[in-house]
C-alpha cells in the first residue's frame, strides 16, 4: 500500500455568490485552480442571517453536477420544472444539471448557524446534454461508521473497514465519486483505502489534523498525491474534514459562469439557448 501525500494546497478565499451570500471558495477561485473532475468548492458558515438570508435566486446550470451538503441549518431548493426539496442538517442533494436546470436555493431560517458545502463536479462530454436528475438524500440515509476512534459519514462511494463493506446512498454517477465526512477524536489515527485511479482532496474545517504526518492547512482543499490509502491523524482537539475523490475526465474544460462545456461553440450555444428560452428543452 502507498500512502497519499500532500500534492498541492488550494487556499480558500473570501467570496460572495447568489444575492450576497458570504462564503469561502477554494477549488475554482481561479479557473486554473481545479482538481479534475472538480470545478469548484464553496464552504458557507455564519450565524449572522445578513450573510446568508438572501440565498441564491433563480440561476441556470448546464454541463456539470452540484453537490450541496448541509452541516447545520436548512436550505430550500426549487427549480423551473416544479421540483422542490428541503435540505436539513446532515442532508445531501446531488443534482445532475445535464442539459439545463434553472433553480434557486433559499435558507429556511431567519436566525442561527447556516453551515455547509457546495461542490461542482464536471460531467464527461457524452453526458453534458443528458436530462437533469436529482438524488435527494435524507440524513438518516447516510451510513454512519464507527472505526478507530473516528466517526465516518459515507455519502458516496464504497468503503471497506475491518473487513466489512459499506456503500453510500448516492449511486449511478459516472465519475465514481467518494464523498466522506470524517470526525476524529483527539490523538487518533485513521487509515482508509482510496483507489489509486481516483483524484481527490481533503478539506479540514474543524480542529487540527495531519495527512501522512504532515499538518493540514485548515479551510483549504488539499490535493492528494498518488497512492491507494490515506493516513489521517488528529492533535489535541477533535478534528473534522471531508475526503472527496472521483475519476478524472481528462477532457477540455471551457467554463463561462454557470455553463461548463468542452468548447466555446458549446458555450455560445448554451447562451443562445438560455436567451431564446429553450435552455432546458
Amino acid at each position: 500500500m502507498q500512502a497519499r501525500k500532500v500534492k498541492r494546497i488550494i487556499k480558500a478565499v473570501d467570496s460572495q455568490d447568489g444575492a450576497g451570500v458570504k462564503l469561502k471558495r477554494s477549488i475554482g477561485n481561479r479557473q486554473n485552480l481545479r482538481i479534475d473532475p472538480f470545478l469548484m468548492l464553496d464552504m458557507f458558515s455564519s450565524d449572522n442571517p445578513d450573510d446568508y438570508i438572501a440565498g441564491f435566486p433563480p440561476h441556470p446550470h448546464r454541463g456539470f453536477e452540484t453537490v450541496t451538503y448541509m452541516l447545520n441549518g436548512s436550505m430550500l431548493h426549487r427549480d423551473h420544472m416544479g421540483n422542490e426539496g428541503l435540505l436539513g442538517t446532515g442532508g445531501v442533494q446531488w443534482m445532475t444539471a445535464g442539459r439545463g436546470v434553472i433553480h434557486e436555493e433559499r435558507p429556511q431560517q431567519e436566525s442561527g448557524l447556516m453551515r455547509g458545502f457546495q461542490l461542482w463536479i464536471n460531467l464527461p462530454a457524452a453526458e453534458k446534454m443528458k436530462p437533469p436528475a436529482y438524488q435527494n438524500i435524507e440524513p438518516e440515509q447516510v451510513p454512519v461508521i464507527q472505526a478507530d476512534r473516528a466517526t465516518i459519514r459515507l455519502v458516496a462511494g464504497e468503503l471497506e473497514i475491518d473487513g466489512q463493506g459499506y456503500k453510500g446512498p448516492v449511486q449511478g454517477i459516472v465519475t465514481q465519486p467518494v464523498f466522506i465526512d470524517i470526525s476524529l477524536e483527539p490523538h487518533s489515527r485513521l487509515t482508509l483505502p482510496l483507489a489509486s485511479m481516483l483524484s481527490g482532496f481533503v478539506y479540514l474545517f474543524e480542529g487540527e489534523a495531519e495527512l501522512n504526518d504532515e499538518a493540514l492547512l485548515p479551510e483549504a482543499a488539499i490535493e492528494l498525491g498518488d497512492g491507494d490509502e490515506l493516513s489521517l491523524s488528529s492533535k489535541d482537539q477533535p478534528a473534522r474534514l471531508l475526503l472527496i475523490a472521483a475519476k478524472s475526465l481528462n477532457e477540455p474544460v471551457v467554463q463561462y459562469g454557470p455553463f461548463v462545456m468542452n468548447s466555446m461553440e458549446q458555450i455560445e450555444q448554451a447562451l443562445n439557448d438560455y436567451r431564446d428560452g429553450v435552455f432546458t428543452g
